[in-house]
This record gives structure tokens, sequence and C-alpha cells, in this order.
């Protein structure tokens, strides 16, 4: 085997290996987190703590307040072993805002003073997307799709959630198979040196932006199978049956762990509002 034939074949595995490990991290994020704290709890709590504690952080400026609020989702993320991916996609997303509109600031004219409303900012994001983690982690698409319909949100409109959270490891699937086509149906150029690297990286990138028309005209297709396969189950008649809805939502249950979660939850908040109104 020549030397050029090993090097193919290794990026091959790297390119194939990457997209699997994408792929089993969001698996892993919407299903292999069943044993934990915080899938264990019930869906409508883990909604209504999201709907506390994503909300009120927009409503409250105190760097004091924020901060406890921004240890207390670090804690239930901890608790929910949400995927090592996940997480670095939210440090990247978020901090490097933050660095930048800093970095921006000081350019105008801005000091370290500026640094303050930065840093209120980024807790308030980050809090809110912290918790958006922990509860789409805790939540498999089924538990999630219950815990909407329990609130009043109409079947089609809860399914439709659920559905897109369950297709997204599907999509990344199918998103791997063409650009395995395109890439061995195809010639890249050669990047041994600083220009072919960057001829190689424009390869790269067209074979991604290229592969974006097949995806969605193959997502069309499964969603159009998906749709004809639910209307010969009988599911728009389901959606609207209320006998169909209690079934659906007699698993549902509220224990003692709920309760103590929602309890510690409110009480930690409690504290660092009163905390905040003495420092």
């Amino acid at each position: 085997m020549t030397v050029n034939m090993k090097k193919k074949l290794s990026e091959s595995i790297l390119d194939k290996f990457s997209i699997d490990f994408l792929r089993s991290q969001v698996l892993k994020n919407a299903y292999g987190n069943d044993d934990t704290v915080i899938a264990k709890l019930d869906p409508r709590v883990l909604l209504a703590w999201y709907l506390v504690v994503g909300l009120v952080p927009w409503f409250v400026s105190d760097l004091w307040f924020l901060g406890a609020c921004f240890l207390l989702v670090l804690v239930t993320t901890k608790l929910a072993r949400v995927a090592g991916l996940v997480l670095a996609l939210f440090a990247v997303g978020v901090f490097s805002q933050t660095g930048y509109l800093f970095i921006v600031a000081l350019f105008f004219g801005g000091d370290v003073s500026t640094a303050v409303p930065l840093l209120v900012m980024t807790l308030k994001v980050a809090t809110c997307s912290l918790a958006s983690v922990t509860v789409f982690s805790g939540l498999d698409p089924d538990r999630l799709s219950n815990g909407l319909m329990w609130y009043g949100c109409p079947e089609r409109l809860s399914f439709s959630i659920s559905y897109a959270y369950r297709v997204l490891p599907m999509l990344m699937e199918e998103f791997q198979n063409i650009l395995l086509s395109y890439r061995l149906r195809g010639n890249p150029p050669a990047h041994e040196t600083w220009m072919g690297k960057v001829r190689y990286l424009v390869y790269q990138v067209k074979i991604i932006m290229q592969a974006f028309y097949p995806l969605m005209l193959n997502t069309a297709k499964r969603s159009r199978t998906t749709v004809e396969a639910l209307e010969i189950k009988g599911y728009r008649y389901a959606a609207v049956d209320k006998q169909v809805k209690r079934m659906k939502l007699r698993t549902l249950q509220v224990t003692t762990n709920d309760f103590l979660f929602l309890a510690l939850s409110l009480l930690w908040i409690s504290l660092a509002m009163l905390g905040s109104a003495l420092f």
C-alpha cells in the first residue's frame, strides 16, 4: 500500500470517526441519560422549573443573584450528565461572544468597567442556556411531548417538537452518508503545501454546501413517509381524542423527589434574592 493510499485511508477513517462521534454525542444527550437524577423527575416539574429559572434572570441585573442562579444550573447540569460536546459548544458560543464584545468595547474607547455589564449579560445567557441543556438532556422526546401536552400544548405541536428532537440523529446520519458519497466520487486537491491546504479547505466547504440540497430533499421524503405512516395508524383522530390523551398522561406521576427538587431550587433562589438585598 502506497503512502498516498494510507494517508487517504487515515483521513477517511478520521472523518467518519468525527461524524460518528458527533452523532453518538447527540444520541447520548437525547436518550443516554435515563438513569440520572434529572431524568427521573416528572416532566411537568422540569418544565415548571425551567420556566422559572429561564425567565427570572432576565428581570434581574444583580451580579450576586445571577451568580447564584448560574451555580444552581451548573449543579443541575452536572446531575443531568450532559454530553461533553454540548457543553463545549455552549462554552464556545457564550464566552466567545462576550470576549468579542469586550474587545470591541475596548477598541472604541471603553475601559475595564465595560466588563461589568458584559458579565451581567453573560450570566443571564449562560444561566438560561444551561437550564435549557439540563431540561432537554433529562427529557426524552416522549416525556417532553407528554409534559407539554399536560400544560395544554396542542398534541400536534408537542409531537412536532418531540419529533424534531428525535429526527436530529437521523439527519446527522443522512448528512454523513451524503458527504461520504461526494468524497468517493470527488478528486480532492493535494494539500501538502500551504496553498494546497487552503484549496483543500475550500474543497471541503464546497462539498458541505453541496450536501445540503440532497439532505433537504431526503428529509422531505422521510417526512412524507412519516406522515403517511401516522395517517395509517390513525394519528389524526388520536390527536384530538380525550381518552387517548388521558392514556398518554396516565404515566406522569409527581413523587417526593420532585417536591424536594423544587423546594431546594426555590430555597436557593430565595437565599440568592436575600443575599442580593443585603449585600
